[in-house]
């Protein structure tokens, strides 16, 4: 696979990098650090990274805006997105070849070169694996991209997936391109007085059922009132893995912008991927997300969430 992957960048001239709605540091840490590490490897080739951004991320990188008549002459790589529904480009529809790599369970193909690990604890694991068994061509800067990546998506290991190969990963990073973890978590879990706010307005307002799972509809007149954007909303979500009354919540996050509705889930036990699917979304058994056109079919999710946390803890009691 290693080799299929190198030789597919190898062959195309001009390469488009293109990841999930609703950027996290993982897909924003991975799409950014791929760019880099193509340009290292391949100087005169004309790779753009693509997609809303985040200011909330914007540390890590710049974006790209391309015309799609770029697209026509262009490999499409997908990084950290299961289903086409939550790529975040107008079409993949332009593209002569797309390759996708990502570390969600399998959900559909879309690519006719696809590289699917669902034991990686993140994209920017799976770009190290490539760049360890290829000859692409790492450097600090795409390196330090792909930690910010692996902490964020483990929330700093804390998650089950974050594997030995993980840990040695990041050992192997520190080491090699001397980063500074300091600088690097401080860009990383910065907050402003806004987003502290809004992170306080959803503690207090957050509804929790008798089954454990909680939820919250963030419209966006609240994001507008506290000064925040959609995609930083979104990502408060993970906030809460450590309140002992949750054993399941959702962030309901409306984006203007967009014009979506982005629902982000997060479990302690529950297996919350399937109900996902059901909804036109995917992801990992206990994070997941959905990409809605309105809030008109939460309350139908809320419930599906809900009965999956009664139907958990009963199976607990067994």
């Amino acid at each position: 696979m290693y080799k299929e992957i190198y030789k597919l960048i190898k062959k195309y001239d001009s390469i488009v990098i293109a990841r999930h709605v609703g950027v996290d540091p993982d897909a924003y840490g991975s799409q950014v650090a791929l760019k880099e590490i193509i340009l290292n490897t391949f100087p005169n080739k004309k790779v753009y990274a693509v997609g809303s951004g985040s200011a909330r991320f914007r540390f890590i990188g710049e974006l790209d805006k391309v015309d799609s008549e770029i697209y026509k002459q262009s490999l499409l790589i997908v990084l950290d997105t299961p289903i086409k529904k939550r790529i975040d480009i107008e079409s993949i529809d332009f593209f002569p070849v797309i390759m996708k790599i990502d570390h969600h369970p399998f959900d559909e193909v879309f690519g006719e070169c696809e590289w699917i690990d669902d034991k990686a604890s993140s994209a920017c694991q799976m770009i190290y694996q490539l760049c360890d068994n290829s000859k692409l061509k790492l450097n600090k800067f795409a390196a330090e991209r792909l930690f910010i990546g692996i902490i964020a998506d483990t929330n700093r290991f804390l998650f089950d997936y974050s594997s030995p190969y993980t840990l040695r990963i990041v050992a192997d990073i520190i080491e090699k391109y001397n980063i500074n973890i300091s600088e690097l978590y401080s860009s990383l879990y910065m907050r402003n007085i806004s987003e502290l706010k809004l992170q306080g307005f959803i503690s207090q307002n957050m509804k929790i059922t008798e089954n454990g799972f909680g939820y919250i509809l963030i419209t966006d007149e609240m994001i507008k009132q506290y000064g925040v954007d959609a995609a930083s909303a979104g990502n408060m979500v993970n906030n809460f893995t450590y309140v002992d009354e949750l054993i399941a919540w959702a962030t309901f996050s409306e984006d203007i912008k967009q014009d979506l509705v982005r629902v982000s889930i997060r479990s302690r036990g529950p297996v919350i991927n399937e109900v996902a699917s059901k909804y036109g979304g995917g992801g990992h058994k206990l994070a997941s997300g959905i990409k809605l056109d309105s809030f008109d079919n939460a309350e139908e999710i809320i419930n599906s969430l809900d009965n999956i946390c009664k139907e958990y803890k009963e199976s607990q009691k067994q």
